[in-house]
């Protein structure tokens, strides 16, 4: 398969989670500041999906730029991604639904979890794939550390969920603060290797 087709497809279904996070909002029926107040849980919970959808784009991007011949198994390890990636809109509605309630924070929090390992296992198959004095190897090696943080704090975030909801919160935007600038080694990587 052109790896083209792949990064398309997989544009593709981002985009269209996407809108759908945002078609959830639904919009109060007064113009005030108390409904503008009842509509903020929605708005942070749109805000930080949206966001971790753009990272997720953008490092997947970035991570598909290694690629050079696309294999079976990096396509199932794609899909495998963009399945728990379509569950976001999902999650978020319901944690937004319930004003952040303890259930709800760590579905979402599991449902993230599940999205940083799908994305570790897709990074380890194109990493095993590269030639064995690949510069990229190297390089993609170094995110190992990134997934390994995001694996903790995403566990500790299911168990903080149950006392407080807004420490889970605060884990989810240190892992996105960690994540959202990709690698520029890869850059390099692939500027060394031609």
């Amino acid at each position: 398969m052109n790896k083209t087709r792949l990064e398309a497809f997989s544009d593709g279904v981002i985009a269209i989670i996407i809108t759908i996070m945002v078609l959830e909002i639904h919009m109060p029926d007064t113009a005030n500041w108390e409904s503008f107040r009842q509509l903020s849980p929605m708005l942070t919970g749109y805000i930080l999906s949206f966001i971790f959808i753009g990272i997720y784009w953008n490092n997947h991007h970035h991570l598909l730029h290694t690629v050079k011949q696309v294999t079976g198994a990096m396509m199932w390890a794609n899909l495998n991604l963009l399945f728990w990636l379509s569950l976001v809109p999902l999650a978020t509605t319901w944690m937004d639904k319930t004003c952040f309630s303890s259930f709800a924070v760590v579905v979402y929090a599991v449902l993230l979890l599940m999205c940083g390992l799908s994305f570790d296992i897709l990074r380890r198959i194109i990493l095993s794939s590269l030639p064995p004095d690949s510069h990229l190897r190297e390089t993609l090696g170094k995110l190992n550390f990134k997934s390994i943080l995001s694996v903790f704090c995403y566990s500790l975030a299911v168990a903080a969920a149950f006392w407080h909801t807004y420490v889970s919160i605060c884990l989810f935007a240190f892992v996105a603060i960690v994540w959202i600038v990709p690698s520029r080694d890869i850059e390099k990587g692939l500027a060394d290797d031609k």
